[in-house]
């Protein structure tokens, strides 16, 4: 990791450049020239992504450089704009130095100070939706997100208005009233509903990480990765005994599923 590159207003200003040079007509990049708001999406979510495992697998050498993969999508994205006119990258560095200070009178409002209350940031965030013409509580939560987090999301949300479970037992009790829900559509070998219930159970899951204070998304990166370690472990546990993982029965599976629990932990 290089700490030592100068002043960061000036390679940030050196960053621009380089995203003007890649964009212009004139002896630019083909690929970056194609590239327009939509199609760069895709890109920017597989960089946001893509930090997000870096920092839970804590790799701290690679956070500068997946830092830099998705300022360099910011900057992409704030050149666009500046191509229509509409916006720059200055506007966006100033537009999210404005929210900041207005979510944070405590701190840069008249008389701040440390010993202030913090503001109620939900209520502010409240009042930013509103300016922005949203009239419903859920009206301007991103489809785009990934359904798991959305879920958790719209249910924090509605929680605002006092639409909640009271306590996790609430929330618990929801998730078996779902599963005998998906027994019964089970039973009626009804596919439609079947994927419906299995939807509200996924939905009712986030409720209760909500009451519990974990975040669904990473708990469940978290749990694929767990899965993604055991499973290698077992198909090395099969290569070690001359066969091929899939070659086992459901038994051998199993013991290999044992083994390979008890040698990665998490």
């Amino acid at each position: 990791m290089n700490m030592q590159r100068g002043d960061p207003a000036v390679q940030l200003q050196r960053l621009l450049e380089v995203m003007r040079r890649l964009r212009d007509p004139a002896g630019g990049c083909a690929w970056d020239q194609r590239q327009d708001a939509k199609s760069l999406a895709r890109y920017t979510l597989e960089e946001a992504y893509e930090l997000v495992d870096t920092i839970e697998q804590g790799d701290a050498n690679a956070l500068q450089d997946e830092l830099g993969d998705l300022l360099f999508q910011v900057v992409f994205h704030a050149r666009l704009l500046e191509e229509q006119q509409l916006a720059d990258f200055a506007s966006v560095a100033a537009g999210i130095a404005d929210k900041l200070e207005r979510r944070h009178p405590h701190v840069f409002g008249a008389g701040a100070g440390a010993t202030q209350q913090a503001p109620d940031w939900e209520a502010l965030k409240a009042e930013e939706r509103r300016s922005r013409g949203a009239r419903g509580l859920l009206d301007d939560i991103p489809a785009a997100l990934p359904a798991l987090g959305r879920a958790a999301k719209i249910g924090r949300r509605a929680a605002q208005s006092g639409f909640d479970w009271p306590d996790a037992e609430g929330a618990r009790a929801k998730i078996l009233e779902e599963l005998a829900e998906i027994d019964e559509a089970r039973a009626e070998a009804d596919p439609a509903r079947l994927q419906e219930e299995v939807g509200d159970l996924l939905m009712a899951v986030t409720s209760l990480a909500r009451h519990l204070h974990v975040d669904p998304e990473s708990a469940l990166r978290h749990a694929n990765r767990k899965f993604e370690s055991r499973f290698a472990r077992m198909e090395m546990l099969a290569r070690e005994r001359g066969v091929e993982f899939p070659e086992l029965g459901p038994e051998q599976q199993d013991e290999l599923w044992r083994l390979a629990k008890r040698d990665v932990q998490s």
